[in-house]
């Protein structure tokens, strides 16, 4: 009888295990990585716990609309991560991560986009793994753009040392607090300088996107973009900083 409990002991108490242990360790590797189509611009996402929703979404429906345009080198978008645990956003959605910048080979980064984050402005700068990522890809890539708070992530790694640059409207003052050195504008949407581009974010994130397309294929690819998810596309109407130009809008 002592041995029949001690069976069973041992089989309820592992019907009682936690229900999620096994779906949660079967998160730790993807089910399927993205497809990552040769000729393509590889443009890369990088998210966290605290993504803002639209400063992730914003560029990837641009960048990731570009497939359906004849005639040019489209983008391969993924997301990347410090884990393949799923990560939630600001607002409460989970996201899977593609790949895992600490552990997975990625593929060539052309493009590194950096959305705003909840806690780009503190906890987020100290992660040293992070920020080092983000030199190294960056050293490679042929953009690194950046929406709202995500230049604090740019700064922090020295990417925007000598760059013009801006971030989110009602952070300006703490981005130039906490990088005084930096050439910082506001009153602009976005801001173009070298290879990097940094955006106001919010909303306006699309317009940054839709910027980085025209300079890549052109005004009507641009506006074919934009008219694709109903959005009103002129750049000589948005103001923001140009290459070689002091000025747009």
């Amino acid at each position: 009888m002592k041995k029949l409990a001690a069976i069973l002991f041992i089989l309820i108490t592992a019907a009682c295990s936690r229900p999620d242990e096994a779906s949660q360790n079967s998160l730790e590797v993807p089910l399927q990585k993205p497809i990552v189509k040769p000729n393509r611009y590889n443009v890369a996402f990088l998210i966290m716990d605290g993504t803002y929703n639209t400063e992730l979404t914003a560029p990837f429906d641009i960048f990731q609309h570009t497939i359906f345009r004849e005639g040019i080198k489209p983008m391969n978008v993924f997301l990347v991560a410090n884990t393949h645990r799923p990560v939630t956003t600001f607002e409460g959605i989970r996201l899977l991560p593609d790949f895992n910048y600490l552990t997975d080979s990625l593929p060539k980064i052309d493009i590194l986009v950096v959305p705003s984050a909840e806690h780009h402005l503190d906890s987020d700068l100290e992660d040293e793994k992070m920020i080092a990522f983000v030199k190294q890809a960056a050293a490679e890539a042929m953009f690194v753009t950046s929406h709202c708070d995500g230049a604090f992530v740019l700064a922090k790694a020295g990417l925007l040392d000598g760059v013009k640059c801006t971030t989110f409207p009602a952070d300006i003052e703490k981005f130039r607090e906490l990088f005084p050195n930096l050439d910082v504008y506001e009153n602009v949407l976005f801001v173009h300088d070298g290879k990097y581009i940094t955006s106001a974010g919010g909303a306006k994130s699309f317009e940054a996107a839709l910027y980085l397309c025209e300079y890549l294929y052109g005004a009507e690819v641009a506006r074919r973009l934009a008219k694709g998810l109903v959005i009103d596309w002129d750049l000589q109407n948005v103001p923001c900083i140009l290459p070689d130009k002091k000025s747009a809008g």
